[in-house]
């Protein structure tokens, strides 16, 4: 791992804080490992406190067998350059090279009254289970999507010092990484993710991510343990986010365990909002049972809604049980977001939408892998990524089914940043037989039956279910990328098992189904994957809620050299025809999809700097266009878009709106204008100004201004009026075409659209650049640089406004990246969070931008750097 990716991970490993129940904590340190081929002796043998741990080296955990040979430096960082090519893979070695042994001892004791638990939320594949001498697992516990918890009360030392030892064994088959999606198909016979094996965004993960890969927790109750509370909100009627509400129904329920040879008596209570609901209980000796409490009706609620509509507040809750006596036995606290989600079809675009609080919504969405492709999770890191997504003011997050469900912390930051989740369940259609693949090594009948223990599916779908339901931000279930899951797994989970468990949410039952979109073109139902004339997005009408259409996401050159070697930062070069390309081995191997012509009319790019540089343009251009298309024809022509995709969690050149290290492209920026809830844009294909208003507000009394800039700077008012425009609609409102492209016709122009209050200030800004008659932008490459001026202003703690003034007379100050620097090594800081970035200033205009960022020792520097605009590094305050 190089030491910028190895710092970040350490960093956010560091600031990880979770509460458990009444008493719990992580196993998160001290562990080590050793692998199968160097242990002879049984796990009852290794786990008790004589045998001896000389030689054994320290394991990650949290993590993978990969994560731990990394941080030993037995590996090089698989996401830098070639490494991960020189990583010895699972099918090549057998999976005893991938076996490992993990070891961890802790001090632990039961008082009396207590219950002691052992929680694994997730290992990967298969593991036995040792502790003090004795075996844990009657049978291997299996599956990657399942939690397994251990009562360990009677299996603890009585001076406190335990020792616990798990085997953990890979995915079997394990696959080969041949090159196809998801590599030969057989990982899909595994309830396991499916792109460890290799897809068209990623290599083999050499261990198919082996290890404990989730939490380990260690658990104190009472006698009766308190788990999988259930939390369902009901908000009936049309609902609107501002001023006083009818109420809600609140409907709480939980499991109670009880492992004691004695009946227990007591009370299930649950508070919100300063409300307290009671229900007395009797739990039967070595039992389980189910409790439904009394329903709350809570008054003028606090609702909660997706970003760009509304707030996320979240109310508190705390569940507990207590005992007849009046003891505390176990407590849960959650963190509940009052809304419903409703789906209906409509008609006109053959779709379904979405409804939250009975008001529809536009999907704007993103296609989420993973956070990390060797699972190295945390809070912090995720936080940071969910902002990022709230910033391009999308409102779905769609988790791909080649994954896993995503962890609690995702959903957290979720609900926190009011972003909707489709989450899909383990199946592609690329692995489980939609298509014929001869890269496979099955047929389709026999991958159509994948994956191998059906039962395992399903007791691994209800625990994750249970999991992850009380989250306001969950939305959809979907039973399988591209394909459904096979009948004897899809039936009883959506006829059955969900309606149990949730029964609240709407189940697809695969992402590109008739169901979600009716399919009208033929062809897979989703797609394309690469950069289109944007005018294409526009005038073509795709499928109506399309679950995957995305473009490129090349980083620029500061980017590109944190993952590849210096003597491989070699720009793609095309043939005359654009039929050809020579592309870089190195970028070859990251995934790298071509820009084809798209650089071209801002000149071929010289060296990777440049075509970076000039990316950057295509990027903003690609992403701010696709998501203007789509919302012009919202309601009548689709109900949702779902982008192909935002995020890598791997080193990839292709479909990101920031790279692995988390520094922004300029793919965000596109997006976040283009998708800002009330937005003004152009139509390249009928010349229209139009407005699209993705709120529930009627907004009347906006200015309207049209303006077109020369490459000098010289500006052309083509016109000024005053708009008003509907709650959730697009219209048109001036055609402008003619004038423009006269105006343009011979180096180019910027047109410039805003939207002002009343108060003359911007609500929505956008400015275009537009080639000469030939196509290409011709005047781009003379501009005359901008004398931009920057100040600084420290408005609080890791919080900075910085100003860019470009001053009348002067052209435009065109397309800057702002920068927040180490101002020793002058490299980004990172994660930095930006209210805006790739900015242009008119001349005589001002363009302020907000930094978010993580205070540092040493005051960080401030760079921007713009088209026409020289690189200017300024201190803070000056």
């Amino acid at each position: 791992m190089n030491r910028l990716s190895y710092r970040l991970i350490a960093f956010l490993c560091l600031l990880r804080c979770v509460v458990y129940g009444q008493s719990s904590y992580e196993l998160n340190a001290g562990w080590q490992c050793r692998p199968i081929a160097q242990v002879k002796e049984a796990g009852t043998t290794i786990s008790n406190l004589s045998y001896s741990l000389t030689n054994w080296q320290p394991a990650i955990v949290p993590g993978t067998v990969l994560t731990t040979m990394l941080a030993n430096k037995q590996i090089a960082d698989p996401f830098y350059g070639m490494n991960n090519k020189h990583i010895p893979d699972i099918y090549q070695t057998g999976r005893d090279y991938y076996t490992y042994w993990f070891v961890k001892e802790f001090t632990e004791k039961a008082n009396a009254g207590e219950q002691v638990w052992l929680n694994f939320r997730g290992i990967n594949y298969s593991c036995d289970v040792f502790l003090n001498g004795h075996k844990l697992t009657d049978k291997p516990h299996t599956g990657m999507f399942l939690r397994k918890t251990f009562n360990i009360t009677s299996f603890l030392q009585k001076g406190g010092k335990n020792r616990l030892a798990v085997i953990v064994y890979p995915p079997d088959p394990v696959g080969n990484p041949n090159g196809g999606q998801g590599g030969d198909g057989t990982i899909a016979r595994n309830v396991a993710h499916q792109y460890v094996a290799g897809w068209d965004w990623i290599q083999p993960i050499r261990d198919r991510n082996t290890g404990i890969w989730d939490k380990v927790i260690v658990e104190k109750t009472g006698a009766v343990q308190l788990k999988n509370p259930h939390v369902v909100t009901l908000v009936p009627g049309k609902r609107h986010p501002d001023g006083p509400q009818q109420p809600a129904t609140i409907r709480v329920s939980a499991e109670l365990e009880n492992p004691t040879a004695t009946k227990q008596t007591g009370t299930l209570t649950y508070t919100l909002d300063g409300r307290t609901v009671t229900k007395s209980v009797s739990v039967n000796a070595r039992s389980s049972v189910t409790v439904d409490l009394p329903a709350l009706t809570l008054t003028n609620p606090k609702l909660w809604w997706p970003h760009g509509y509304g707030q996320q507040p979240l109310y508190p809750m705390t569940i507990q049980f207590k005992t007849a006596s009046g003891t505390t036995s176990d407590v849960e606290k959650l963190l509940v977001g009052v809304r419903e989600i409703q789906t209906e079809w409509n008609s006109t675009t053959r779709s379904r939408q979405i409804l939250v609080n009975g008001q529809k919504v536009f999907i704007k969405g993103g296609n989420w892998i993973i956070s990390d492709a060797m699972l190295r999770f945390s809070p912090e890191r995720y936080d940071a990524e969910i902002r990022f997504h709230r910033d391009m003011n999308l409102n779905l997050l769609r988790i791909w089914g080649g994954a896993l469900s995503e962890r609690p912390e995702f959903y957290q930051s979720c609900d926190k940043y009011g972003l909707l989740v489709m989450q899909d369940f383990w199946g592609s259609g690329d692995c489980n037989g939609r298509w014929v693949d001869p890269m496979k090594k099955d047929d389709q009948w026999a991958r159509r039956k994948y994956p191998d223990d059906h039962t395992l599916f399903l007791t691994s779908a209800i625990d994750q279910i249970k999991m992850i339901r009380n989250h306001a931000s969950l939305a959809m279930w979907c039973g399988g990328n591209e394909i459904t899951l096979p009948q004897d797994i899809m039936t009883p989970l959506r006829d059955s098992i969900l309606p149990r468990l949730d029964g609240t949410r709407w189940f697809v039952d695969y992402s590109n189904s008739d169901d979600m979109s009716f399919n009208f073109l033929g062809g897979n139902g989703d797609g394309p994957y690469g950069i289109q004339p944007v005018r294409k997005f526009w005038e073509y009408r795709t499928w109506p809620f399309n679950s995957e259409v995305g473009s490129v996401g090349v980083g620029d050159y500061e980017s590109l050299e944190r993952f590849l070697p210096k003597e491989n930062l070699v720009a793609p070069q095309y043939s005359a025809d654009r039929k050809r390309a020579k592309v870089d081995s190195v970028w070859d191997y990251h995934k790298y999809i071509g820009y084809d012509g798209a650089i071209a009319p801002y000149g071929e790019a010289t060296d990777a700097r440049d075509f970076g540089r000039k990316a950057q343009l295509v990027n903003y251009d690609q992403y701010r266009g696709l998501m203007e298309g789509f919302s012009a024809h919202m309601w009548d022509w689709y109900t949702g878009t779902i982008i192909w995709k935002t995020q890598n969690p791997w080193t990839a050149l292709r479909g990101q709106m920031y790279d692995y290290y988390l520094d922004q492209n300029a793919c965000l920026y596109g997006l976040h204008n283009g998708s800002e809830p009330l937005h003004i844009m152009f139509n390249p294909v009928d010349s229209m100004v139009m407005v699209a208003n993705n709120t529930f507000s009627y907004h009347r009394d906006m200015m309207m201004v049209i303006k077109v800039y020369d490459m000098a700077g010289k500006d052309s008012t083509l016109t000024q009026v005053f708009s008003e425009i509907g709650p959730t609609l697009v219209r048109p409102y001036v055609p402008i075409g003619r004038t423009v492209r006269s105006l343009a016709k011979d180096k180019g122009a910027f047109l410039s659209l805003k939207l002002l209050d009343l108060d003359k200030k911007p609500i929505s800004e956008n400015l275009y650049w537009l080639p000469d008659a030939n196509g290409t932008y011709s005047g781009l490459q003379q501009m005359a640089k901008a004398p931009v001026q920057i100040s600084t202003r420290l408005v609080s703690i890791g919080k900075l406004e910085v100003t860019l003034t470009n001053p009348v007379g002067s052209p435009v100050a065109f397309f800057n990246r702002l920068s927040l620097l180490d101002p020793q090594t002058k490299k980004r800081l990172l994660p930095v969070f930006y209210s805006d970035n790739y900015v242009s200033v008119l001349p005589g205009e001002k363009k302020t931008v907000v930094i978010d960022y993580t205070p540092t020792a040493n005051s960080p520097l401030v760079s921007v750097e713009g088209w026409n605009v020289p690189e200017q590094t300024v201190s803070i305050g000056k």
